[in-house]
């Protein structure tokens, strides 16, 4: 969470993130994700890698599969 607060000071137009839940809580994992769906509804590009596919695919705009 703290990498996620410091990649936000720099005011970035695209956030990528490799399983930010990976290794907490759930209930925080899915306060991450609810965080990216305003981050993104505010106009900021996120591209998210995660493997609660699910949880992902509830706040995304698209999904892909690889």
């Amino acid at each position: 969470m703290q990498a996620i607060g410091r990649a936000l000071m720099s005011g970035p137009k695209l956030l990528i993130l490799d399983e930010p839940s990976q290794g907490i809580a759930p209930n925080l994992a899915w306060s991450i994700l609810k965080t990216l769906a305003l981050l993104r509804d505010q106009g900021m590009t996120v591209l998210l890698v995660e493997q609660i596919v699910q949880d992902a695919l509830a706040v995304a705009d698209r999904g892909y599969v690889i």
